[in-house]
């Protein structure tokens, strides 16, 4: 790597412009490249763990999360069937204490403001729009871009570009879940809807997640279900009437005023849920991966932003440090991999039927909450390499 040349950075997501400062908090200059010529957001809410929010306090954005987050109280797991709690992680104050940083809970687009504010205003980072990364050849970024990078990073997501020009990378593959996500405004939402928590209800094959949207006065609200795949998008927008069926129909037996609330939910839109497999991170010292674009995963944990912003702020150190990208992967990796365990552990609880499902309940009832919360140490608790 040249020290005196910037990092370029395919994808100005949330992985990218994290990355980019993360980089400019180490001293090290970034262009940063993105496809689409107005930059957006898809999707509504996001939940922000401590491990990440931690991150977001060291590149000196706290503040401006605090403006346009909520901090659930606690986490909560209630039956979809019978609307009964099940089981409570204290959060708030809680996991200011337990854990040192806050758990939040916002829009997607205002996470999304707040870096590229950020971005915008650090003289370190230069960001252009409409313009893609398609070749990370050396000569080839230079010919495009005019910039001879010291490091190209992809950032552009599960569908990447930049991971199509590598050897031995993994593959996007349709996991066989989607997510059907709305927003209900606070004047319509029902009476056990809590402002204070995140609340998941669980059910057969399928769990309703719901939280509030300070800024928005409204609450997020996704059904993660089995279903069909419409292809490399986003987001699909069915018909009203199919939606409304297709819904009632993942979620049939459940509580009535859960399926009362599916029934008049109002244009919810559907995300193919994508994995990337096992595979190769990066090209010698040249091209690195992050987030959905190096090990796009299951939301069962809540943690795709914030491995993403994991990996990028510690692929900044490793650079800052002039450690081989193979030790980046090589860390980042066992960590990712662990989060992905707790994911398919949660996506098997969360479904569970029968035996196991009165099993599941049994013995979550029966532990404290303190108990339950000392099972996220190891998650929330991580301290990135700085």
């Amino acid at each position: 790597m040249n020290s005196h040349q910037p990092v370029v950075i395919a994808g100005a997501g949330i992985a990218g412009l994290t990355a980019a400062l993360s980089l400019a908090h180490r001293g090290i200059a970034s262009e940063i490249f993105e496809r689409t010529a107005i930059l957006s957001e898809a999707g509504a809410g996001l939940q922000l763990s401590p491990n990440a929010t931690r991150i977001l306090t060291k590149l000196g954005l706290l503040p401006q999360m605090e403006k346009v987050w909520s901090e659930p109280q606690a986490i909560t797991l209630v039956s979809g069937v019978s609307l009964r709690t099940i089981a409570s992680v204290p959060s708030g104050q809680f996991a200011r204490n337990r854990w040192k940083s806050p758990y939040g809970v916002l829009h997607r687009a205002d996470l999304q403001q707040a870096l590229l504010d950020a971005v915008t205003a650090n003289p370190l980072c230069t960001l252009h729009l409409g313009t893609a990364i398609d070749d990370t050849a050396q000569h080839g970024i230079a010919r495009m871009t005019g910039i001879q990078p010291r490091l190209v990073v992809g950032a552009d997501g599960v569908w990447s570009k930049v991971r199509k020009t590598l050897e031995g990378t993994g593959k996007a593959v349709f996991s066989g879940n989607v997510a059907w996500r709305f927003t209900l405004g606070e004047a319509e939402a029902p009476a056990f809807f809590d402002a204070t928590k995140v609340t998941a209800f669980l059910g057969i094959g399928s769990h309703l997640v719901v939280y509030p949207l300070q800024r928005a006065r409204s609450f997020n609200v996704v059904a993660i279900t089995s279903g069909t795949n419409p292809g490399e998008t986003w987001d699909s927008t069915l018909p009203p009437e199919t939606s409304r069926q297709r819904l009632l129909g993942a979620f049939s037996g459940w509580h009535p005023q859960i399926a009362d609330l599916l029934r008049h939910a109002v244009e919810p839109v559907i995300w193919p849920l994508y994995e990337v497999t096992a595979g190769a991170w990066y090209r010698g010292d040249e091209v690195a991966l992050i987030g959905d674009a190096a090990h796009a995963m299951m939301p069962f944990a809540a943690q795709g932003a914030a491995m993403a912003i994991e990996d990028a702020f510690e692929l900044a150190s490793f650079v800052a440090g002039g450690k081989p990208l193979a030790a980046f992967a090589d860390h980042r990796k066992s960590r990712v991999a662990r989060v992905r365990s707790r994911g398919a552990f949660n996506r098997f609880a969360y479904h569970a039927r029968g035996p196991i499902r009165l099993g599941r309940d049994l013995v979550l009832s029966l532990r404290r909450p303190e108990s339950l919360a000392a099972d996220f140490d190891w998650l929330y608790g991580y301290e990135p390499k700085d």
